[in-house]
C-alpha cells in the first residue's frame, strides 16, 4: 500500500499526518525536477526531499528529460539515505510535457531507456522504480512491455492514458494484463496498480482480481484520511477528531515551512477536515479566505479546544 506522490500535497507535513491516522506501507515524496535540483533554483526544489524518520520507508520521486541529470539526482537521493528512487514517466500536466518529461517519455522509449540506465548507475544499490500510464494519447501495446524489459525493481501503473487524465474509469483490465505479461516474462518487477481506489478494502479486491502486488492511493486520501486502515475503521464522521488533526496539520505546516511556503497551499486540505455536517460548506468558504496560520487559529479557536 502506497500513498501516491502529489504536487503540493504529499510533503513531509501531510505524510506525517497520514502516518498518524493510518500509515501506508510506503511513502513517496512530491516529484522533484532533476533540472531544478542542479540549478541556481535548487532551494525552490530541494525542500521536496525533506523527510523525517517516521515517514520511512520513503521513495524520492524525480522527473525530467536529461539522462545525465538523472544520474546526478540518483546519487543525491542515495546520499540522502532515501529508501529508493522513482522516475515519473506518467505526469500529464502540460508544463511537464512541454519539457519532454513525465508522460512524454512514453513517446520516446529510447530516451526513457537512457534515463533509466543513468538513474540506475547513479543509484547504486538503491531500488529503482517507475510510475507511468498506459499510453500517451491512446493505450500503447508496447510501452509496458518495454518497461518490464528494463528489469525495474517496481513499476506503478496508473490505469489511464495521459490524454484521459482522470476523466474516465481506470482500465484495470490493462493493469491485469501487465501482471500476466510480467509473469510470462519471468521478471521480478513488483507491480502496483493505481486508479479509482478508495481504501484498503478496495485495494485488496483489486489485488485479488488482477494479481497486482500492491496498490497506490492518491485522490482517495482526500475522502478518507484513514484510507490505509487495514481494519476498515474510519473516523471521517468524528468531526472533533478531524478538527484536532486539522489544527495539528496547520501547526506543523507553519512550523515546517513558515514564510517559505504560501499558506494558500493549506487550503486544499480543508475539504478533508470540514465536511459532512450542517454548515460545512459555509465554514470551508470562510477558511478559504484566510491568509495565514495566525488567522486560522484566531478563526477556529471557537470550534477547536
Amino acid at each position: 500500500m502506497a500513498l501516491a506522490p502529489m504536487e503540493d500535497v504529499t510533503d513531509t507535513v501531510f505524510r506525517r499526518i497520514v502516518a498518524e491516522a493510518a500509515r501506508p506501507d510506503i511513502f513517496f515524496t512530491e516529484f522533484a525536477s532533476v533540472d531544478g535540483l542542479f540549478s541556481r533554483g535548487r532551494e525552490a526544489v530541494i525542500h521536496r526531499f525533506d523527510f523525517t524518520q517516521e515517514e520511512r520507508p520513503i521513495i524520492a520521486q524525480v522527473w525530467g528529460s536529461e539522462p545525465g541529470l538523472f544520474y546526478k539526482a540518483a546519487k543525491l537521493v542515495a546520499d540522502m539515505k532515501f529508501d529508493g528512487i522513482d522516475i515519473n514517466m506518467g505526469c500529464p500536466v502540460k508544463s511537464v510535457l512541454q519539457h519532454d518529461a513525465g508522460a512524454a517519455c512514453i513517446q520516446d522509449p529510447e530516451r526513457a531507456a537512457e534515463i533509466i540506465a543513468a538513474a540506475r548507475e547513479g543509484a547504486g544499490t538503491l531500488p529503482l522504480s517507475v510510475k507511468t500510464r498506459l499510453g500517451y494519447k491512446k493505450i500503447s501495446e508496447d510501452w509496458i512491455p518495454f518497461l518490464l524489459e528494463q528489469h525495474l525493481d517496481a513499476l506503478t501503473i496508473h490505469g489511464r492514458t495521459a490524454a484521459e487524465l482522470s476523466k474516465v474509469p481506470a482500465h484495470w483490465d490493462k493493469i491485469g494484463e501487465a501482471v500476466s505479461l510480467r509473469n510470462q516474462m519471468k521478471v521480478h518487477t513488483v507491480i502496483l496498480g493505481n486508479g479509482d481506489i478508495a481504501d484498503y478494502a478496495g485495494a485488496v479486491t483489486k489485488c485479488n482480481e488482477y494479481g497486482v502486488d500492491g496498490v497506490m492511493i492518491g485522490r482517495g486520501i482526500f475522502h478518507n484520511l484513514w484510507a490505509f486502515d487495514k481494519t476498515g475503521e474510519s473516523r471521517m464522521d468524528d468531526h472533533k477528531e478531524l478538527f484536532r488533526i486539522m489544527q495539528k496539520h496547520v501547526t506543523l505546516f507553519d512550523e515546517t515551512w513558515g514564510k517559505h511556503k504560501n499558506f494558500a497551499i493549506m487550503k486544499k486540505f480543508f475539504k478533508i477536515y470540514v465536511q459532512g455536517f450542517d454548515g460545512a460548506s459555509e465554514m470551508r468558504e470562510q477558511l478559504f479566505r484566510l491568509e495565514s496560520a495566525d488567522e486560522f487559529f484566531e478563526f477556529t479557536k471557537r470550534f477547536i479546544t
